[in-house]
């Protein structure tokens, strides 16, 4: 156990989010601002990025982060009548980080995910499940860009 151990520790990697907010990735992560995004589910995007931005603390603005969504919804399931009884809900983002001072692209790279709804009789709780998808993909999606994001930003 000792010898696995004393191997791992020379292989030179170590915990991205080390530190706290103190950290290499919170140091880097403090200093994006997120640009406005369009539409509402860029409105979910940009919180959900800036809740999470804002908990790294508050850095001068080194970088800016730049997003672009595509969410669409397409039907899977089809009965023989024609009536879909399931749907998919796709979020992708492609997203730029920009370094401020010499407006040089740093990153330029896509992400996305995607949920499954059930299609009901109630036209209410489809619609309901369909915002309820967009908000949790904007949050795994947020997560996904962050995570990226804080290996190419530098304090």
């Amino acid at each position: 156990m000792l010898l696995l151990l004393a191997s791992l520790a020379g292989c030179g990697l170590q915990p991205m989010y080390a530190g706290g907010r103190s950290g290499e990735a919170a140091r880097a992560l403090a200093g994006v601002r997120v640009e406005a995004i369009e539409g509402k589910s860029g409105w979910l995007m940009r919180n959900a990025l800036n809740d999470r931005l804002a908990a790294m603390g508050d850095g001068e603005a080194r970088y800016l982060l730049k997003v672009q969504l595509d969410d669409r919804i397409e039907g899977l399931g089809v009965r023989a009548n024609d009536v879909v009884t399931r749907e998919r809900r796709t979020l992708r983002a492609r997203y730029q980080l920009v370094d401020t001072s010499s407006g040089e692209t740093v990153l330029d790279d896509t992400t996305g995910w995607d949920a499954g709804i059930d299609v009901t009789s109630s036209e209410y709780a489809t619609v309901a499940a369909e915002d309820s998808a967009l908000e949790r993909l904007t949050e795994i999606v947020a997560d996904r860009v962050l995570a990226r994001v804080a290996l190419d930003a530098r304090p």
